[in-house]
Order: structure tokens, then C-alpha cells, then sequence
């Protein structure tokens, strides 16, 4: 207790000393499953340096992101707040889309940004691109980008060389469209896109970053959304036949190997100590990609659903001296980190109803969470249909379920989308304790089932009434011509569109 007790305190002097606030580096992988890493128990995966920080760190078992979906949980990841809020929904941004996150809202850039915080962000963003470039990260309180504006299989990929030495990526991609362009800040830098010196180019981009940020004394925020392990599955040569996984290992052992350079960099700049790092995942496997998309593990279906696999990720928390090394079994959420590092820092909450709760004590005590209750949105949430699932302490009640098709070939009839919208009255409702494969629906007809689900029911009623749903960004459409093309006035788009 004592320890504790002084590790706190220790916490709040630094975070409050303004000679050396705390950096934080956030890790956010794609598409990656509860199941595909070493150190949650995947037998074949080669991540050292993520199951070092796992070791090393605070390794969560019930950490959720807001949606089975890239653009929704993103949006929540950086403001805080259910996607619902913003209008990033349903379903996900388009090269094209005329929306994107809005300016109104307020990102973790931002909130640090006034207490001198040195902002980048590289690799996927996937919250817009719009007008003049009017919704990238530089317009969202990054001071520096460098990464795909949408999701890298949002272009042809046909011809595309994915692994070394002419391996060409696997499927089509999307088709119609312009080729996947990297920008630098609001620049096309390289247009299509090199999949085999994309991870080094991040990878030098965020070294220089960390060493200069550090070189001016400057506390520094790097926001790492990593393509990997999205479909098509890529890598260069430093990874590239070298897991024993095939395509989907190789490309999580070269994000591995990234997060390998970005700890080497901290120790070698002398920051380690001052440093969080918390690493988690957009959503659930792409289990239509079979051997391709990933492993939710125990966990029931996979991404586009709000069964567990969709929806509950790996974590991992590492700051040396602050963390203590250990496995939480407490709930939290992306929603969480946005008030967290704002905690750390201290830093003022934006002025806005939000959803996330700080995580502190449960990272620097390993002690309760705040959060009392998860809410699961199905990717195409509405105002009629509202919460189609609850969490809460160990239950979770389902009041509706539907199959997507990212959840498809697998054997589970629950996950495809033939399993078509159903509702349950009464709810079906789960043990996650006991049950987290979702498997055995409790018997509602005991007394302590009964009071559980009254006070389910009692939060979902609560939470729905203070939810206002935002203006649909991706209901706004697209337009071609919003689509990212480094010779804008050349002929025929979209193949004229490379440089």
C-alpha cells in the first residue's frame, strides 16, 4: 500500500512539474484481433518488443474500443467521445467523403498542444480528408503528418508489390479510384504509395521527431495509427519471410519491429523513464480474410460486430518506474486515454460532454476503473434501434445481434451476415467471467438475473437519453473530385493520378 501510495504521489509531482512533463507515444494497430499477439497467447506470432512492454508493463484483459470499424473507433480513440457524438458513422470515410472529423471537435493534440506539446501523427488516419485537405491531422492539432489520409486498400492494389522482392499484394483493393497516395503534412509525397519503404519511412519520421522534440526540451505527443495489420497484408524486407504466420505474421513482426525502433530511440534520447506508451488496436480480426485476418482468440466473431471479438482489444501500458509490471482485469476503453494523458499532463478537459473516464489509478495503483459500463453501437448506429449491447461490471446484455460480413467463414453462425439483425426481448445476457466466448446465455428467469438486467436496463435507458447524435459525416456522400491526386490536372483520372 505504501509503494503505492508514493508511486502516486510520485506521479503527480511529475505531472505537474513543468520542467518535464510526461511524453506519450500511442500505438494504435489495425484490424488486430485479441488473439494475435505472443503475450495473448498466439502460438505462432513473433511480437518481442510488444510482448516485452506487455512483460515490462500493464497488460489489460478488458479493454474496448467504440466500434467493429476503422473511422468510428478512431474518432473516439483522439476526442474522447462515442462516435454518435460526432457524426463518424455509419460505417467508415471514403477517399472521396465530403465529411470528415469535425473542426468543433476537440483531439488529444490539442488538449496538449496548449501546454507547449510538440503533435505528430503518422500512418493511417481515416478521419477525413475533404475540401483543400481541410480534415487531415494538421487541421486536428497535429504540427506534423506523414501517413495515408484513409485505409491503404482504399485504391488498386493490383499491381502493387506488397513483399519483397516482387510480390504482388493479394485481391484488388478497392478499384475506380485513385491509387493510395503518402502525404507529408497537406502534400502528396508519393502517389502510389511504396509498400515495401512505407514502415521505414515512419519509422525514421518519428526517430527524427522524438530526437528533435527532445533536443529542444520540448514534451512531445506521437500518435502511431499503423496500416498493419489491415488488409493487404505488406512488408519489407526486415520482416518479410521472416515469422512463421505467413503474410499476416510478416506484417505484424515489421509493426513490432517498428515499436522495437521507437523504444530504442526513447532510451537512447534518455526519455524512457519519462515516457507513457499504451498500445491497443482499432477493432476485432477481418475474419473473412481467414488465415489473412487475424484471431480474436476466445473471443465470439470478429470486426463489423458487437459480440466481443469486434470489440474488445489488446492493451498494454508501459512506463518504467510509474507502471508496475502486471495483467488488469479492470474495464476501460480508448474512450479512457483522451482524460488520462489530459490527467497526466495537466492539461484542461475540452468543454464538451464526454464519455471516457481516467484510467490513472488503474495504471499507476493497478486499481479500480471508473468505467461502471460499456456501451456496444453496431457500424450503423441510429437514433431508432439505439445500443445494441451493455456492459456491465462482469454482464453484458445483448438487446440486439447481427453477423457482418468482415466476420464471415467462420464456422460461428452468429458472425456472417446472413445472421440478419435480431432482437432480444429479453435480452440476451452473459457472464464475462465465466464466459467471455459468449457461448451459455444466463437463464433470465432467477431473481439475481432479473436485478442485473433492471439495472442494465436502467443504464442503457440513462445513457441513451443524454446521447445526441451529430450530423452523419459519411452521410454527407462523396465526391471524386475531393479524391487526393498529385497531378490534379491531368488526364484520365483516376489511373493519370502518380508521381
Amino acid at each position: 500500500m505504501g509503494s503505492s501510495r508514493f508511486a502516486f504521489f510520485g506521479i503527480l509531482l511529475l505531472c505537474t512539474c513543468s520542467a518535464s512533463p510526461p511524453n506519450f507515444v500511442l500505438l494504435f494497430a489495425d484490424d488486430l484481433g485479441f488473439g494475435d499477439l505472443g503475450c495473448y497467447g498466439h502460438p505462432s506470432s513473433l511480437t518481442p518488443n510488444l510482448d516485452r512492454l506487455a512483460a515490462e508493463g500493464l497488460r489489460f484483459t478488458d479493454f474496448y474500443s467504440t466500434c467493429p470499424v476503422c473511422s468510428p473507433s478512431r474518432a473516439s480513440l483522439l476526442t474522447g467521445r462515442y462516435q454518435t457524438r460526432s457524426g463518424i458513422y455509419p460505417d467508415v470515410l471514403y477517399p472521396g467523403s465530403i465529411g470528415g472529423l469535425p473542426l468543433n471537435e476537440t483531439t488529444i493534440a490539442e488538449v496538449l498542444k496548449p501546454l507547449g506539446y510538440a503533435t505528430a501523427a503518422i500512418g493511417k488516419w481515416h478521419l477525413g480528408l475533404g475540401h483543400n485537405g481541410m480534415f487531415l491531422p494538421t487541421k486536428q492539432g497535429f504540427d506534423h503528418f506523414l501517413g495515408i489520409p484513409y485505409s491503404h486498400d482504399m485504391g488498386p492494389c493490383k499491381n502493387l508489390t506488397c513483399f519483397p522482392p516482387d510480390v504482388k499484394c493479394y485481391g484488388l483493393c478497392d478499384i475506380n479510384t485513385v491509387t493510395v497516395p503518402l502525404m507529408q503534412n497537406e502534400v502528396i509525397k508519393q502517389q502510389p504509395v511504396n509498400f515495401l519503404d512505407l514502415e521505414r519511412s515512419y519509422s525514421d519520421f518519428a526517430t527524427n521527431f522524438i530526437t528533435t522534440s527532445v533536443e529542444k526540451k520540448q514534451p512531445f505527443f506521437l500518435y502511431y495509427p499503423s496500416h498493419h495489420t489491415h488488409y493487404p497484408q505488406y512488408a519489407g524486407i526486415g520482416a518479410a519471410g521472416r515469422s512463421l504466420r505467413g503474410p499476416f505474421g510478416d506484417s505484424l513482426l515489421e509493426f513490432d519491429n517498428t515499436v522495437g525502433h521507437l523504444m530504442a530511440t526513447l532510451e537512447r534520447t534518455g526519455v524512457i523513464n519519462n515516457t507513457l506508451v499504451f498500445f491497443t488496436s482499432d477493432n476485432g480480426p477481418e475474419l473473412m480474410r481467414m488465415s489473412r485476418g487475424g484471431n480474436a482468440g476466445p473471443l465470439k466473431c470478429g470486426k463489423g460486430t458487437t459480440y466481443e471479438g469486434g470489440m474488445r482489444e489488446p492493451a498494454i501500458a508501459y512506463w518504467p518506474g510509474i507502471i508496475k509490471p502486471g495483467v488488469t482485469h479492470e474495464m476501460a476503453s480508448t474512450l479512457d486515454i483522451l482524460p488520462t494523458l489530459a490527467r497526466l499532463a495537466g492539461a484542461k478537459l475540452p468543454p464538451v460532454m464526454l464519455d471516457g473516464v481516467d484510467m490513472t489509478d488503474i495504471l499507476v495503483k493497478q486499481g479500480k476503473s471508473k468505467r461502471e459500463a460499456m456501451m456496444f453501437y453496431p457500424v450503423d448506429p441510429s437514433e431508432k434501434y439505439g445500443l445494441f449491447a451493455v456492459r456491465l461490471g462482469k454482464y453484458k446484455a445483448h438487446f440486439y445481434t447481427q453477423g457482418a460480413f468482415h466476420s464471415s467463414t467462420t464456422p460461428d453462425k452468429d458472425c456472417p451476415e446472413t445472421a440478419v439483425l435480431k432482437a432480444h426481448n429479453p435480452p440476451l445476457i452473459f457472464d464475462l467471467e465465466a464466459d467471455p466466448c459468449e457461448h451459455y446465455a444466463l437463464p433470465v428467469d432467477t431473481p439475481d438475473i432479473q436485478t442485473v438486467l433492471e439495472q442494465i436496463k436502467s443504464v442503457k435507458e440513462q445513457f441513451e437519453s443524454s446521447m445526441v447524435f451529430g450530423e452523419s459525416q459519411v452521410g454527407k456522400g462523396t465526391d471524386p473530385n475531393l479524391e487526393p491526386c498529385c497531378n490534379p490536372e491531368c488526364s484520365p483520372k483516376p489511373s493519370c493520378c502518380h508521381c
